[in-house]
């Protein structure tokens, strides 16, 4: 079953730059998708389209058969995003608060959100810092404070725009054992990233982007020898071959 579906999806900048240039991409449900790229691809403009943070000049995109132009409010509830830039996304006084803002603003009960905060901080090993300020926190908890605010939404699709970046090497092991995680537990994932070796061994496909469009689109075996020449680095062979854990 196919939980996104984009057809000719094309998308100018205010400038006149052609962002993404007739996109056509189908993700199953449950999919791990590796979006990689140089500078100015389209990875983060294709992504913010999932959720309807952009908008498609031509084309369309559904989300579990909904169409984000015309839903975008309820597709924002099925396809969580996780910005490069955690700091963007911390709003609340509190970890606690941080997290709850999304479902306070579904206007749910105290207790579901109550129950979704509690769940949600659990599930990123951060149950203990309910009462800390956001600000105090590493970069890698940022992170996944970030993604915890995702998390209490109960998203289908979690969409993660360079999770790695600017993470010292513990930091960028939580996160990617968050992201494993959250795929074992069925998750449809997207990443994308710089970082191509860091999560290669556990994608189950590949898309390499360039100007634009998706110029390749196969399992991570089929590309391995392709993708120096769209400028990411190839991953270590002997990780191909240890791939059983961040």
């Amino acid at each position: 079953m196919n939980v996104i579906e984009i057809k000719d999806l094309t998308h100018r900048f205010s400038s006149g730059e052609v962002g993404l240039d007739r996109i056509d991409l189908r993700v199953q449900a449950g999919e791990f998708v590796v979006v990689c790229g140089p500078n100015g691809s389209g990875k983060t403009t294709l992504l913010r389209h999932l959720n309807g943070l952009l908008m498609p000049e031509s084309g369309s995109v559904h989300i579990s058969g909904l169409d984000v132009s015309e839903n975008a409010a309820k597709v924002r509830q099925l396809v969580g995003m996780v910005f490069q830039d955690a700091d963007s996304q911390i709003i609340g006084e509190t970890v606690f608060d941080d997290v709850a803002f999304g479902p306070e603003n579904l206007l749910l009960s105290r207790d579901e959100i109550h129950g979704r905060v509690t769940q949600a901080l659990s599930a990123v090993g951060l149950g203990h810092l309910t009462d800390q300020r956001p600000y105090l926190l590493s970069a890698g908890e940022k992170r996944r404070l970030a993604i915890a605010g995702v998390l209490a939404m109960i998203p289908r699709v979690i969409v993660f725009d360079e999770p790695f970046s600017n993470l010292d090497y513990p930091g960028m092991q939580q996160v990617l054992s968050q992201i494993l995680s959250l795929h074992k537990t069925g998750h449809t994932i997207l990443v994308a990233t710089h970082d191509l070796p860091k999560v290669y061994a556990y994608a189950d496909r590949i898309l390499l982007m360039r100007d634009g469009r998706i110029v390749r689109d196969g399992e991570p075996e089929q590309l391995l020898s392709e993708v120096g020449a769209f400028g990411v680095e190839k991953p270590c062979a002997c990780r191909m071959a240890s791939g059983a854990g961040p």
